[in-house]
């Protein structure tokens, strides 16, 4: 069993996934595509965006460029994080 922490949301009509990932994952191509398959699995095929805290909490975002942007001020305790479960 996998678990990860992540979100549904949908803002301005968009829903979306967060899927709370490492930082270093943001930099490795097959990391990522790894992660936002879990991220489909278990939130659906919708766009999948991967978050990342650096040293120094700052939030860092991959995935759709429009909703990426419209993360970038937001603070963390403003995103409903939860734990879920995927099953191999």
């Amino acid at each position: 069993m996998i678990k990860f922490q992540g979100a549904k949301i949908t803002e301005q009509g968009v829903t979306f996934g967060i899927v709370v990932v490492q930082p270093h994952v943001l930099n490795n191509t097959q990391a990522r595509s790894q992660m936002q398959s879990f991220g489909h699995r278990v939130f659906g095929l919708i766009s999948i965006v991967l978050m990342a805290q650096i040293p120094g909490g700052q939030l860092q975002f991959f995935g759709r460029q429009d909703i990426v942007g419209s993360l970038a001020n937001v603070p963390l305790a403003a995103i409903p994080l939860a734990q879920y479960n995927l099953s191999c």
